[in-house]
């Protein structure tokens, strides 16, 4: 059995909150997965269902804990002890302000790095439990960071979010037996597409002159023989024209009617 937490703040008025991240993920997962409808215990709201993967099928407690961040400790220990769990059977999703949006990774223990939850859940189960950390991205300025954290995902945060949730649910399975597997999956899933780069002029000509270095020379062999059918016009040389290109030109604009 695995046990997999969300954290985030309940309420309304919370629910789109970076700060909550964590609850999406779990509600992603339990979705994608046909886990059963929400119920109350342990101070949170659980979700049971199985997880298919390379490992087989397992048994897995969705827990998105209704204590508030803080105190979200309390809940996890309670269902850990319930469900007779380590801290290696559990794993917590939660937001990281010093990872770029749309960034995730995976560790096992740790500290907090100043996340409330995390450090309310070290304190009732130990720091040996694994955590996903879910890039959020930091405002530049500290601060800014109250804010930012438990302030609403932006417009420009759809360009990233709705993929994530949905590679996390997708490779979710691999939790079960394979952490590093897990956060391949995922960045493969969100990888960023290169976009479109235009040449430039200088590049294309550049381009063209390393093209013209590379090109074979002509068989001399397949070069058609030159014929004498056809005579050049005989051409009186300007005077010196070989010497100033420009001189027979002068003459021309020179010459009376």
């Amino acid at each position: 059995m695995i046990l997999l937490v969300g954290l985030g703040n309940p309420g309304e008025k919370y629910e789109k909150h970076r700060h909550n991240v964590g609850f999406l993920a779990a509600d992603a997962i339990a979705d994608a997965h046909g886990f059963g409808a929400p119920r109350k215990k342990f101070q949170g709201e659980i979700r049971e269902g199985f997880l298919s993967g390379p490992a087989g099928r397992e048994k897995a407690i969705i827990l998105k804990p209704l204590t508030f961040m803080n105190e979200s400790g309390q809940s996890v220990g309670k269902a850990a002890q319930f469900y007779k769990l380590g801290p290696e059977d559990v794993v917590v999703f939660y937001d990281e302000l010093d990872l770029a949006p749309g960034k995730l990774r995976v560790k096992t223990g740790g500290g907090a790095a100043g996340h409330n939850g995390i450090r309310s859940i070290d304190a009732h189960l130990g720091n040996a439990f694994r955590r996903v950390r879910i890039g959020i991205g930091h405002p530049g300025d500290k601060a800014k960071v109250t804010g930012h954290v438990l302030g609403n995902f932006s417009k420009g945060d759809q360009d990233w979010l709705p993929d994530m949730l949905n590679a996390i649910a997708a490779a979710a399975p691999f939790l079960a037996s394979d952490d590093k597997r897990f956060a391949s999956d995922v960045g493969q899933r969100v990888a960023p597409v290169t976009p479109y780069k235009k040449q430039s002029s200088r590049d294309a000509v550049a381009e063209a002159k390393a093209a013209n270095k590379t090109k074979p020379a002509p068989d001399p062999k397949s070069t058609p023989p030159k014929t004498d059918d056809a005579k050049p016009a005989d051409v009186k040389p300007a005077d010196d024209a070989s010497k100033n290109p420009f001189a027979a030109l002068g003459k021309l604009f020179t010459q009376k009617d």
